[in-house]
Order: structure tokens, then sequence, then C-alpha cells
């Protein structure tokens, strides 16, 4: 059990002794002391204040006080400042802390009402590979699928492949017109890049042919609809959709490429789906809701034949939900979606993975289902992201300036490999090892750079300063995992420690080391994995300071000697568990 835990039963307890009232725990709110206070957990007394009557030094006084006198096993002192109350915790409880703890291979906890979840992440287009946009979407989907799982929830993966509409048209054309037959083996390329390749390619011929039509006269909006390339993806479009049996054979073949693709960086990166759903199936079960919003009154129909909803009453404007000829807008196709995923588990919360350019979409979407009464549709989470940029600016597919996700790896392998020799890292390795070392160092460099920031936070992703030994960094963190592994390699740790004094550096330690379940938590309460890889690298700073400071094997005594290596091994232990959180490896010797 954490301090704050025990501490929270404690306080209600305090305060019915003090002033007969109650108070449930959740009005307890206990934080981590910040660096310049004395204590280690600090009591908000606000919520206290108004209902007590009392001032927050007097409160903070009168509390304190009472922690010391009637529950010394846990807090020896206190200290007030405005209406904060910090409290030392008994050094005695780091200590039995450590004993409790340092044998674990894995740290556990789990919450009560354990929840069913759906997390919907990834959904990419297949017309192209994953790209470094992806990357980011796919490691938060993944992370946060293991934070809840790692509380108890039930978690249901689920990613939506959007697999139909003029996008994927224009790289069929382009295959059509350009590649003579040529299929992904022919061409010594994975299908999801040469299908990429064609649709970048599109992208090229249609500016081509678009110059002449407005030297012509026309404007740029008109040129846009009327290159022959262009007509030639609108017509296929409409050829698909009435089921041509050759245009949907080619349809079936190249996006059987783009799947292949996907499976192999899938496996690359660790990504994995408990189902997978294609917009080519779900794009007209929305349909259903049409009618149903159009006979309850929530939608209403205009003399074109077009329907629509209004959502001005919340702040937001008139939204179409079918065309005047019928067919439906993807607002239409993520009702039927909805639904669909709620049929196939029933979850109590479900959480969409999609960059905050979609916020808007994401209101409307919750809202409609809200309206049409839908049982799930407060359970809807959008978790937004901000878009991951390079050094040079926004990436964009169609000219070319994307960066695949495999390019970006094999990439990224390298300067691990480079990096890695520079430091004289890679004696006594075979040539095996050190592949799967430098891939294992790359991978961790990637996933921890693009989870550290924030998911609402856009980002540069800069590849160079992401391998970097010394920085903020996964491969930091790697090496203090590998560190520490050789530290207790062939040592043993059995004496137990009683009554030892700990010096600052080993309570700071075991202090960060305590509060790994209260970060647990919140990351799972905020879906941020960014503050597993904040505490990871915390952690891993201040073990580095520790070991600078104090010798383990050539400790003062042998209790001291078995009180490091204790702490050494919980450290180990808790950043393996915090970095598989982030679906990151770590080695045990680099």
């Amino acid at each position: 059990m954490s301090i704050v835990a025990e501490l929270k039963p404690v306080i209600v307890a305090t305060l019915k002794d003090l002033y007969q009232q109650d108070f449930p725990e959740d009005a307890i709110a206990i934080n981590i002391t910040k660096p310049e206070f004395e204590g280690d957990y600090t009591l908000v007394l606000f919520s206290f204040i108004k209902q007590l009557k009392k001032k927050p030094e007097e409160l903070g006084a009168a509390i304190g006080q009472h922690l010391v006198e009637h529950y010394p096993q846990l807090i020896t002192a206190f200290n007030v400042i405005k209406g904060f109350l910090n409290l030392s915790v008994n050094e005695q409880f780091w200590i039995d802390f450590l004993e409790q703890n340092y044998k674990l291979n894995s740290l556990t906890w789990s919450r009560p009402n354990a929840q069913k979840v759906m997390l919907e992440y990834a959904s990419p287009n297949t017309n192209k590979p994953l790209h470094l946009g992806h990357l980011r979407n796919i490691f938060l989907g993944w992370s946060v699928s293991e934070i809840l799982k790692k509380q108890g929830d039930e978690v249901f993966k689920s990613s939506i492949s959007n697999d139909r509409g003029i996008h994927i048209c224009k790289s069929m054309v382009a295959w059509q017109q350009f590649a003579n037959g040529k299929t992904p083996q022919e061409a010594g390329v994975k299908g999801d890049h040469l299908v990429g390749d064609y649709y970048v390619l599109f992208g090229e011929k249609h500016k081509e042919q678009m110059a002449p039509l407005i030297e012509g006269g026309m404007t740029k909006e008109e040129a846009d609809k009327n290159t022959p390339i262009m007509k030639a993806a609108q017509q296929m479009l409409v050829a698909w959709e009435r089921g041509d049996k050759e245009v949907v054979a080619l349809w079936r073949q190249m996006n059987g490429w783009v799947y292949e693709g996907f499976d192999k960086t899938y496996s690359r990166i660790g990504a994995d789906f408990d189902k997978n759903y294609y917009e080519s199936n779900t794009y007209l079960l929305g349909k259903e809701f049409v009618k149903e919003g159009l006979a309850s009154g929530v939608f209403y129909q205009k003399e074109d034949g077009s329907v629509w909803i209004d959502l001005t009453a919340e702040g937001l404007d008139e939204k179409i939900v079918q065309r005047k000829d019928g067919t439906s807008v993807y607002i239409t196709q993520d009702l039927g979606l909805a639904d669909e995923k709620y049929k196939d588990f029933p979850y109590d919360e479900s959480i969409y993975v999609i960059a905050d350019e979609q916020n808007y979409h994401m209101k409307v979407l919750k809202l409609i289902l809200q309206k049409l009464g839908k049982p799930y549709a407060g359970s809807i989470h959008h978790l937004s992201y901000g878009m991951v940029e390079l050094p040079s600016g926004r990436m964009k597919t169609r000219e070319g300036t994307v960066v695949d996700a495999d390019d970006l790896m094999d990439e990224l392998v390298k300067v691990a490999a480079a990096k890695t020799e520079e430091l004289g890292k890679v004696s006594g390795f075979s040539e095996d090892e050190l592949n799967e070392l430098y891939e294992t160092i790359a991978l961790g460099a990637l996933k921890f750079f693009l989870l550290r920031v924030d998911p609402k936070k856009r980002m540069v992703f800069n590849p160079e300063e992401s391998i970097d030994f010394h920085g903020f960094t996964g491969p930091f963190v790697q090496y203090t995992h590998a560190r520490i592994k050789s530290v207790l390699r062939n040592e043993s740790i059995d004496a137990s420690v009683k009554n030892e004094q700990l010096l600052p550096l080993e309570k700071d330690l075991l202090l960060l080391l305590e509060q790994f379940q209260v970060v647990l938590q919140q990351a799972a309460g905020e879906f941020n994995p960014s503050l597993i890889a904040i505490y990871a690298f915390n952690l891993s700073k201040l073990f580095n300071s520790f070991y600078a400071a104090h010798s383990i094997r050539n400790a003062e005594s042998e209790e001291k000697k078995q009180l490091r290596l204790k702490l050494s091994r919980l450290t180990a232990t808790t950043i393996a568990e915090s970095m598989k959180l982030l679906g990151i490896k770590v080695p045990e010797r680099m």
C-alpha cells in the first residue's frame, strides 16, 4: 500500500477526532511536497477551510500535531505553508517499504471497480505506409491500453482501416496507368511502400495536368477537379461503389499489399489489436441512424433531400449527416461504427486516439449520439493529441515529405549502432546480439521521444536528439537499467535491513520509488504516458546521482551494502516496469 493510501483514512479519522465532522476520502488531496519545502507529502487544506471555518495555519497546525501524536509510525514532523500541510514520513516506513518490495519482479496494483474499455488507435489509410504521425498515435494508444490493463481494466484494442474513398482510388489509378503490372515482389519493396509511391505519383501527375488547364483560363479549384487523372479516380470510385468486379478485384489486391506491409511494421514496433474494423464494411451502417434521427426529430431534411442536425444551441453549427444523393458522410459512418463497437464489446468507456485536428468532429459525434439517446454516448472520450512535425516543418504525403515509419526506424538503427560503437559499448557481444541491441536502442529512442511529451502538445521530432545516452531519452534510461544490472550481477542480497539510518540520496530514491503507484494512477486517469516517461527519466537520473555519491560494493557496512543493493534492485525493477508500459525493452547489458 502506498503512503497516500495509508494517509487518507488516517486524515479522515483525524478530522473526525478534532472537529466531529465526516469527510470522504475523495475529498483528501495529498501531493508530493515541492522540493523547495521540507517534507515528503503535502495535504491540501483549502477543501476543509470553508466547512470547518478555520484559518489555514490554525487548521494545518492542529492536524499536523494530531498526526505526530497519534500516528508516529507514519508522521514524525510537519510544517504549514499557507494552505498546505507538509508532512515528514517516519523513516522506518521507507525501510519497511524497501524490505517488502525489493524482491518483486513486477510491481502491481489494481483499482476497485475495474472498467471495460474500448480503445481505438492507428486507423491508417490504405493508400500509403505508416508514417511518423501514425507512430505517435500507435505508441499512445498501445501505451494507454497497457497502463489501463495494469490497474485491472479489461481493454479491447481496435483499429479502423480507412480502406475506401477517393484517396484509395488515386493510388489505384496511378498504379493502373503507370506501374505496368508491377508487384511488391517484383519491385523488391513492401506492399504499403509500393502503393504509397503511386499515391505520391498521382499527386505529381495531377499537378502537371493542372498547369495547362490553369493557363487556359480555369481557376485552381476548377483545374483540380478536371484533370484527366482526377476524373479517372472519380470514375473509379463510382465503379467501386456500384461493385464493378474489375475495380473491386484491383482494390482487394492493392489493399492486400498494404495490409501485409502494415503487419510487418506492427510486428516490429510491438503493436497489436483485438479487432480490425474496415470502413468498406462500416460506411453504410450509419444510414439506420439517419432514419432513426428523422423519426425522432433529432435530424431534419432540407428541400434538396439532404439530412442535417442543428447544434447551434450547443455552441456549434448545423451539420450534414446525409448528402442529397443519399450517400453518407464521415460523421454518419462514425455513428454506425460506434454502435458496432458497443455491440462487439459493451464498454464502460470508449477512447478514440485521434489527432487534435478532429476535435470538432469528435464533439459532434458525441453530441449526436447523446441526442439519439444511445446508452454509450457519455462513455466516449477523445484522446486528442498534437501533430508531429520535423525540424523542417509539417509533413505532407502528396508532396513526398512524410517520413515513413520503416525508413525512420532503419535510420535510427544506424544511428544507434554508430553512437554505441563511438562510446565503446560493444565489447563481448556477438553480431546477432549487437543487431538486437541496436534495434532495442533505436525503438526505445523512438518510442520514448514520442511519448515523453504530453499528448495534448504538438511536438518536433529530432532523430539525432532522440538517441543521446546523456539526455532526456530512452537510451539514457536503458543504459541506467543495464548499469544497475551490472552492479547486481554476482552479488548476494539476503540480509535484512532494520534500523539503518538513511542518507539524503538514499531517502530521495526510496521516496521516488514509492511514488511509482501514484504516477501510474495519474497516468491512467489522464491517459497520459508522458508522466511515466518523465518518471522513468527522473528515477534514472536520481539513481545515477546516488551511484556517483555512494559506493555499493564497498559500502561503509554490510547492512548499508544490503540496503543499497536492495535499493538498486527495486530501482531496476521499477525502471523496467515503467519502460514496459511504454512498450520499450530494457537490456540487461549495454
